[in-house]
Order: structure tokens, then C-alpha cells, then sequence
């Protein structure tokens, strides 16, 4: 639920390079990252990476399947898609509302960066109690009207589709959990399913930013003049982030040409890496709460 992918090469500041000798596993490197961060302002930009000790899956992680999330100009289409979508969804929202925010969103909030923009729609940061936050592709626990622009809460939502299709979620408790908030199911499956308009007629979506969309450019102005105030005294720090879409790696070649330094920690390469100071591979709860103890301590 996020930009289209864009796949043109990153322009690499020299001085932002990774040293070609410091291996992401090494000690040392994470250590370098950690001094690095402990007394800097910050700005922090978070992945789906983050959330697998939620119990929610990623997207591009080691053991992430190849996924084909449905576009904005699919949903819109045809009111098959969208009861493809809707009947899949509401079995995965059933499970995903379930998960609490884990160490490392909770070290977020001890970190307290100057701003947390968060890639993901779950709304762990909010639960866990993150003040300063920009949900940069939206919140799957909102609902908004394409017609009159009105947004409800998804909780209500699945109140009304659990109604209208009582018996909808037998048999489908073994369905894969995926990182949109749905689930797999066959096509053939979502044919009976009902989904109800707004109260306006309109078509109701997710308040979220499918694949095909614009992230809102005040949404995206914000979190730019964030990276901006830090400067070269500042460090943009990206967790559990392969970086892929532009929507979050623009970030990050604005810090690095800039002079910002940009510590990335992820499970497997990024496309951010040729641009980071120091590029960890690491967990991010556990990274996190060394640094909340940096930083706190």
C-alpha cells in the first residue's frame, strides 16, 4: 500500500558511502552506528520490517513471498475487485487489529525523535505512544468515502460486513496472513461477499495509499522539512526499510545530499545502503533498544 516502485539508479553522494570494508554483520559497524546516533536529533523512518514481532509479515525480508498487492486503479475499476478486496481484507483485519506494538516500537518512543514517519498502515506507533509521527501511506484502521470524502472508523466497518456476511470467515482460519492487512483467498471465494456503500452511495476504501496512488503532498512536504532541519549535525535512521519504492527512499537521498548522515538497519540489503553512512544488518527491536538505552542513559 505504497508508491509504485521506482527503479531508477540513486545518486550517490561520496561522502554519505558506506566504507566497502565494514561489513553490515560486524560488530563494530553497529557499534559505529550507536555512537553515532546517541546524541543526535533524529529522524526516524520506519518499514514492515519493524512489525514481523508484531506477528504481521513483510513485504521484501528474507522470507517474504512474492506479493501482488492489488492497485488503486484495480480497486476503483469494478465492484468485483473491490469485494475481492473487502472480503479479504476483513478476515485479515480481524487478525491484524489483534497485534500490540513490540520492543521496538516501544524503544521508539523512549528514542523520541525530532519525527517518526512511519511506512506502515498497522498504527502500532500510535498504540505504543509515539507523539511526533507522519503515517506516510495512511492507517488501514480508517475507512474514507471516495464520494464525499467522509472518514469512519474500520472497526464500525467490520461490524457491518461481519452482519452482512455472517458465515463469510468459516473455513478460512488457515488462510496466510499478508502485510496489506488481508489475507490469501481464491477469487472464487469473494463472489457472495456483501460490501456496502457509504451513506452517500459513494465507494467506500481503505484510508490507506494503494500501489497507483500519490502519497498527499503535505503528508510528504512535512516530513521533508524534517530531514531538512536536521543538517549535518542531524542523522536520519531507517528501520526494517528495503527502501524499493521511492515514497521512503526519497528520504533518504534528500538527507544524503544534504550531507546528513543515514544509518539504514535491515534484515538483507537496501536500496539505500550505497548512500548510508553505516548500513547494519540487524533485527530492529533489538537494535532499538540499544539505542533507547544510549539515548536514555
Amino acid at each position: 500500500m505504497s508508491l509504485l516502485p521506482t527503479r531508477s539508479p540513486a545518486a550517490t553522494s561520496p561522502s554519505q558511502q558506506r566504507d566497502p570494508d565494514a561489513t553490515a554483520h560486524d560488530p563494530a559497524t553497529r557499534a559505529a552506528a550507536l555512537d553515532l546516533l546517541a546524541d543526535r536529533d533524529l529522524v526516524v523512518l520506519t518499514g514492515a520490517g519493524l512489525s514481523t514481532d508484531s506477528g504481521i509479515p513483510d513485504y521484501r525480508g528474507p522470507q517474504a513471498p512474492t506479493r501482488t498487492p492489488m492497485t488503486y486503479q484495480e480497486f476503483v475499476a469494478t465492484p468485483e475487485a473491490r469485494r475481492r478486496y473487502w472480503a479479504r481484507s476483513h478476515l485479515g483485519w480481524g487478525r491484524m487489529r489483534h497485534a500490540d506494538p513490540n520492543t521496538g516500537h516501544r524503544a521508539l518512543v523512549e528514542v523520541d525523535p525530532d519525527l517518526l514517519i512511519t511506512q506502515n498502515v498497522d498504527s502500532l506507533h500510535e498504540r505504543a505512544g509515539s507523539p511526533r509521527l507522519v503515517a506516510l501511506h495512511g492507517r488501514i484502521a480508517d475507512v474514507v468515502c471516495l464520494g464525499c470524502r467522509r472518514t469512519t472508523s474500520r472497526a464500525a466497518l467490520h461490524e457491518r460486513l461481519s452482519a452482512l456476511n455472517p458465515e463469510f470467515g468459516a473455513g478460512h482460519d488457515d488462510a496466510e496472513t499478508r502485510p496489506d492487512g488481508d489475507v490469501e483467498l481464491e477469487a472464487s471465494l469473494t463472489e457472495s461477499f456483501v460490501v456496502p456503500d457509504c451513506d452517500c452511495g459513494g465507494t467506500l476504501k481503505p484510508d490507506v495509499v494503494f500501489f497507483g496512488e500519490n502519497v498527499p503532498a503535505p503528508r510528504v512536504q512535512r516530513c521533508y522539512d524534517a530531514v531538512d532541519a536536521l543538517g549535518a549535525g542531524g542523522a536520519l535512521l531507517v528501520v526494517g526499510s528495503s527502501l524499493t519504492v521511492m515514497s521512503g527512499f526519497r528520504f533518504v537521498r534528500r538527507a544524503a545530499r544534504a550531507g546528513t548522515p543515514v544509518v539504514v538497519v535491515n534484515r538483507g540489503a537496501t536500496r539505500g545502503d550505497a548512500l548510508a553512512t553505516y548500513a547494519v544488518e540487524a533485527g530492529c527491536s533489538g537494535f532499538l533498544a540499544d539505542l533507547a538505552a544510549r539515548r536514555v542513559g
